[in-house]
């Protein structure tokens, strides 16, 4: 047995944790592990996605210290444990049972390392639970224990949280220096590949949450060359690809920012709970910029499922699908009700989480005029501007005071803001809120008679458009009439040049057709695919995408749920090694269905830990209740009535377990990235063909080929199987 321990220490040195986790366990099966094996198969399992499996390691530490009679030992478990709890849960109460289980432990004992790591977790709740002042405490206690007993991560983060819990307190002059100093912190060695990776997260979120983006930005970037030289663990490289998405969204291109977003959404998947709202709320934001209204609202519902506050887009989204009253009614309710979901990765429930809300609510209340509503937002929005000195929340007030003026017919005014905006925004390289501000701009423009001016405003901003990747249709509307045509632009790949012309949107009509249908085919020929339409042939490489299209060419209007395509897509031949090839190792469709079959939701193990953190809600409710904590009370009662929800949805009437839905949105990831990536290929091969399957293919949960009807197009579908497509 302890040659098998050493093989899984060996394993995970070469970051090989899988072969880990499979050598211990099978250790497990005949005998148990001491507190080094507990340990080890913790860390382990933690960086091969199974989170409860840590959970239950650390509990058996604990477990084990207690029969022991080491109250150190038993402590170190219960810290771990509130550790994990923090980071990827999302659950305060657990959190605070641990911490106060482990200091009990450890009364009398003096400092221990033990005391630095509990310092930490108690620190971020208190953070998390806006208690800023505890929080600095803590903070200071983290650093002073860890140096004093050589624990660099406990120093590392308790200086970040001192930056952060200053910032919070309004000390912004100080907090600024703290995070500076801080920052330095992940370049001295002694750091692991999670300590590292959490401070790097720390700090990019800090910089993020202050909208300093400059500086986000090169925190990203260092924290992206970083993961290329070390093994980031656990849930630290998803994260990391959540705040690439968020650069990309702010930067462009925006399909690029989606990929990551939904790479993002796949790697969080087996870590965090509700906190997983945070990159499905991403992934809507971003959709919701490139118009992809249904692609929006399916992740943004599936983030408020999950617990998290999805939050201004799904009012955005409500406003941008016309219900304006539902939009007016949604984000008053987010400004007066704030839920204050717990995320390292947001500052509390203060003025900068406000703001994006806030910036909402001045459009949301300008196109219902509401205008007063609009007006004292904006005012509320630029005080907090200019309260964190942030530069680009100055150019957002900017664009909202401009909308404002717009509204009002104060053509001056909202000229001189539009412009503040237009130049802000284009100084911080922005360029989706750039176009934005300059559409606006030539609204103004157009109010006061300036045509020439508003169309010179108009083609930039549909230039902006075109090079990050969205259609400029989707912001400019009508506006695009006053200016030169600009050519469309693929939802999934912004074009290399704004030079292709225009093209007639009915493709037989370009075929020469006078009945509106032609002969159009998709064809397997092997390792590739002819495809014919409007009167132009091309042939593709084999793609897994392309075998999704024919199957909804085949039945036009038919809504397949992605599951039954991935099951009759693995049901057919294996691929050809110039078909893998044609893909490339890693390449876009290297997303797998293999772990695709139905399963529980949550397995025995899992309920059992969803029982036991109910049991330790309910344990620190109560303690609250006997202090008279109302607000700790409340926040412990809605942790509770969540993960009651959770365990529902995976336990049927009697007990019986619930199919996975994580399934289906794994194969629902699958299927739109290998669907999106054919559809850019044949963009580029055959741009007709492109430019009318963008149109007219719909991805999701369920996915189809739904032509205009007013066009009706024949298909002529043959997959080169023997059973029916």
């Amino acid at each position: 047995m302890t040659g098998q321990i050493e093989q899984a220490r060996n394993a995970a040195v070469r970051g090989d944790h899988p072969t880990a986790l499979a050598l211990l366990r099978e250790v497990e099966s005949s005998t148990e592990l001491d507190r080094d094996g507990l340990t080890l198969l913790a860390e382990v399992a933690y960086a091969a996605g199974h989170l409860e499996t840590t959970f239950d390691a650390w509990e058996r530490v604990h477990a084990l210290g207690l029969r022991q009679q080491d109250p150190v030992a038993a402590a170190t478990g219960a810290a771990r444990i509130a550790m994990h709890l923090l980071m990827d849960t999302g659950l305060l109460a657990p959190v605070r049972v641990w911490v106060k289980r482990a200091e009990r432990l450890l009364e009398g004992h003096g400092t221990t390392p033990v005391h630095a790591t509990l310092a930490i977790a108690h620190g971020y709740e208190r953070l998390l639970s806006g208690d800023v002042s505890a929080a600095r405490e803590l903070s200071r206690r983290a650093i002073e224990v860890g140096t004093e007993h050589e624990v660099p991560a406990s120093v590392a983060l308790g200086q970040v949280m001192e930056a952060r819990s200053t910032l919070f307190g309004r000390d912004l002059p100080r907090g600024l220096e703290l995070l500076d100093e801080s920052a330095t912190v992940v370049l001295l060695d002694g750091l692991d590949p999670l300590s590292a990776g959490l401070v790097y997260c720390e700090l990019v979120c800090a910089w993020q949450g202050l909208a300093q983006y400059d500086r986000a930005e090169e925190l990203t970037e260092a924290m992206e060359r970083w993961s290329r030289d070390h093994r980031a663990l656990g849930s630290v490289h998803g994260r990391c690809r959540v705040h690439r998405a968020e650069m990309l969204r702010l930067r462009g291109p925006l399909p690029d920012a989606e990929d990551e977003a939904l790479a993002a959404c796949e790697e969080l998947r087996p870590y965090l709970r509700r906190e997983f709202g945070w990159p499905l709320t991403e992934l809507g934001t971003i959709r919701l910029q490139r118009g992809d209204l249904d692609g929006a609202e399916e992740v943004l519902l599936e983030a408020h499922r999950a617990g998290w506050e999805p939050q201004p887009g799904l009012a955005l989204l409500r406003l941008a699908q016309g219900q304006v009253d539902v939009a007016v009614a949604t984000i008053r309710d987010a400004l007066d009700h704030p839920r204050n979901v717990p995320s390292k990765e947001l500052p509390p429930c203060n003025d900068l989480r406000r703001a994006p809300l806030l910036a909402a609510q001045v459009e949301i209340g300008v196109a219902a005029g509401r205008v007063d509503e609009a007006a004292a937002a904006a005012a509320e929005f630029e005080r907090i501007a200019w309260a964190f000195q942030s530069r680009a929340l100055q150019a957002r007030a900017a664009f909202g005071r401009g909308l404002i003026a717009l509204a009002t017919d104060d053509a001056a005014t909202a000229r001189r803001q539009l412009k503040r905006a237009v130049d802000g925004h284009h100084d911080l390289a922005m360029p989706y809120e750039t176009a934005r501000a300059r559409a606006a701009l030539a609204r103004a423009y157009r109010t006061g008679g300036d045509h020439h001016l508003a169309a010179l405003e108009i083609d930039a901003a549909a230039e902006i458009f075109l090079r990050i990747g969205v259609e400029p249709g989707l912001h400019l509307g009508d506006g695009l009439a006053t200016a030169v045509p600009v050519p469309e632009v693929s939802r999934d790949a912004a074009p290399s040049t704004g030079e292709a012309a225009h093209r007639p949107s009915d493709p037989c009509e370009r075929a020469g057709s006078l009945d509106g249908r032609c002969n159009n085919r998709v064809r397997a020929e092997g390792d590739h695919w002819s495809l014919t339409f409007a009167g132009e042939t091309v042939r593709l490489r084999d793609l897994k995408g392309l075998r999704y299209l024919a199957r909804l060419l085949a039945e036009p209007g038919r809504e397949f749920h992605v599951l039954d395509l991935v099951t009759a897509e693995e049901g057919g031949p294996a691929r050809t090694g110039a078909s893998a090839e044609a893909a490339g190792e890693g390449g876009p469709e290297a997303a797998t269905t293999s772990d695709l079959g139905v399963g529980p939701l949550l397995d025995e193990q899992a309920k059992a830990a969803f029982r036991r953190r109910i049991t330790e809600v309910e344990e620190d409710r109560d303690e609250a209740q006997a202090a008279g904590d109302v607000e700790r009370t409340a926040s412990a009662e809605l942790e509770r009535d969540f993960l009651l929800r959770e365990l529902s949805r995976a336990v049927g009437i009697g007990g019986r377990d619930r199919p996975a839905g994580a399934a289906a949105e794994r194969a629902r990831v699958s299927v739109t990235r290998a669907v999106r990536y054919a559809l850019q290929r044949v963009g580029e091969h055959h741009p007709p063909l492109g430019a009318h399957l963008d149109h007219a293919v719909r991805t999701g949960t369920y996915t189809s080929y739904a032509p205009d009807p007013a066009s009706p197009i024949d298909w002529e579908v043959s997959t080169g199987r023997t059973t029916p497509t």
